[in-house]
């Protein structure tokens, strides 16, 4: 047992002294890379390489060999901070910004008698420190948060004794304009040189309008109704709160379409609508001409054409104004039905964009020969009539949202059975007899891939007899409303426009 014992532990020293040789040659080429990654180090200091490339040789050699290892002239040559030269753009884009925001700055305060910190000297002062204490550290931000915080506590104090001062109104001045300007102005030193030129644009050119539009932007809210409010509101609700929560995954195999899919084919409705709605009431220019009638268009086409051919009955309008308004508020419907079918399903809208443009030019030129060549009646040549009103309401409230969703569904059900038990045949009937309702929901369904296995050709096809069905009533509408030959012409235009989408339609079914 000895013995076996004695050999054993004498081939245990073999190994182990195996093995040290081999370690002591393994250390010998890693002082041999750590020596060429010190001199690679030097050279791209010497050269004023970017940071990073530097952090990243110092961070392998330090992986290869312990900072305990290396020799001390190379430990203390890695905690030497080289300070990388900006560029001579950075450093002028620093200087023209600050000067721009010093200059906007004191055109501002120039009005007022009391006298306030920063301006076309001290700003740019600002930005380069801010600069400069950025350079100094630009990885942990030491000597750039130093400075910050001197400037804060300084804007601070002053602040405190600004507040006790009285303003023309005879109010305290509790603005913070002066404190926050002063602090961009030395942030912006570090956003010219660290980030892309964009970012610092940007920052002053929002603060130079938001200060210079004060008047502007204060008159506006002074202006804005708080039912307004609210609206936007609504619009908040249906977008960043209810979207998110919906799932994004078939609830039947009824239908491919999703709740949300749903949904954002309304919030896409409803953003043209309410954009529409916003320019009725906060648009100067579109009580003039035929402005009006085109955003009537944007917002609801059918709407838009019962409205005029009403107010052309009861004589609150030109009948020139009246005819025009009704043909160009259904030739601005087929730009709106490519936008719409474009958001969801660009292939589909190229397949539709000739007929569509084609449709809406002769709209377009119908509605100018009417503006042009409609005499005035007697009764219109000696009074004067006033503008265009505005067209439609809210369209954000959550009862006809919740309707146009239910509607949605609905349709993209009764598509997925037609389809299945009918065909291509059955799409087209659909889409005539959706036509005499609201067509939004039809097209959505078709645009969102509701109708699987259907060719695009027809998609288009069925979306055009949809449109020149819905053509069809209003001109029913614009007769019937308007209770006489008001409106007969634009009546008939809108027949016009029906036949040629169908004949439209027709062809591309047949391609």
């Amino acid at each position: 047992m000895e013995l076996v014992s004695a050999l054993r532990e004498r081939n245990e020293l073999r190994f182990v002294a195996r093995y040290q040789r081999e370690f002591s040659g393994l250390s010998f080429f890693l002082r041999l890379f750590d020596a060429q990654l010190a001199r690679s180090v030097a050279i791209l200091q010497r050269r004023q390489a970017p940071a990073a490339a530097r952090r990243s040789l110092r961070a392998l050699q330090i992986g290869m060999l312990g900072g305990a290892d290396r020799p001390a002239p190379m430990r203390a040559q890695q905690r030497r901070v080289m300070i990388t030269a900006p560029s001579a753009m950075s450093v002028a884009l620093l200087l023209a910004l600050s000067l721009f925001l010093g200059l906007a700055f004191e055109d501002f305060f120039a009005r007022t008698q009391s006298k306030r910190p920063g301006g076309i000297r001290t700003f740019p002062m600002l930005a380069v420190t801010g600069g400069v204490l950025y350079l100094f550290d630009p990885e942990h931000f030491v000597p750039f948060t130093g400075g910050l915080v001197v400037l804060g506590v300084w804007l601070a104090i002053f602040y405190r004794q600004h507040v006790r001062e009285l303003d023309e109104q005879g109010e305290r001045n509790v603005g913070l304009v002066v404190p926050v300007l002063n602090i961009q102005a030395y942030v912006l030193g570090a956003l010219a040189l660290a980030l892309p030129p964009w970012v610092a644009v940007t920052a002053t050119v929002t603060s130079v309008l938001l200060l210079t539009g004060r008047e502007k932007l204060h008159a506006l809210a002074r202006g804005i109704e708080l039912r307004e409010i609210v609206i936007a509101g609504d619009f908040l609700i249906i977008t960043g709160i209810i979207l998110p929560l919906l799932p994004n995954k078939p609830v039947t195999t009824l239908t491919t379409i999703t709740p949300r899919q749903a949904w954002l084919a309304l919030i896409v409705v409803c953003t043209l609508s309410y954009a529409s709605y916003l320019a009725q009431r906060y648009w100067a220019a579109a009580a003039r001409g035929l402005w009006m009638a085109a955003l009537g268009g944007l917002y609801s086409s059918t709407a838009t054409t019962v409205v005029l051919a009403r107010q052309a009955k009861t004589g609150a309008v030109m009948r020139a104004h009246a005819q025009a308004g009704i043909t160009l508020a259904t030739a601005i419907m087929y730009l709106r039905i490519f936008v719409v079918v474009a958001f969801f399903n660009f292939a589909l809208a190229r397949r539709l964009a000739p007929a569509l443009f084609a449709l809406s030019l002769i709209g377009l030129a119908i509605g100018a020969l009417q503006y042009r060549f409609t005499k005035p009646a007697p009764e219109e040549a000696s009074s004067q009539k006033p503008g265009l009103q505005p067209f439609g309401g809210n369209p954000l409230q959550l009862g006809p949202a919740a309707l146009f969703a239910f509607l949605f569904v609905a349709v993209s059900l009764l598509s997925k059975w037609i389809t299945m038990r009918f065909g291509i045949s059955g799409i087209y009937s659909l889409a005539a007899i959706v036509g005499v309702t609201d067509i939004d929901p039809f097209v959505l369904n078709l645009a969102q891939g509701g109708t699987t296995g259907v060719p695009n050709t027809a998609l288009a096809a069925a979306i055009l007899i949809a449109a020149s069905s819905n053509n069809v009533l209003k001109a029913a509408y614009a007769a019937f409303f308007a209770g006489g030959r008001a409106t007969t012409a634009s009546a008939a235009a809108l027949v016009l426009l029906a036949v040629a989408g169908v004949v439209i339609a027709l062809v591309l079914g047949g391609a």
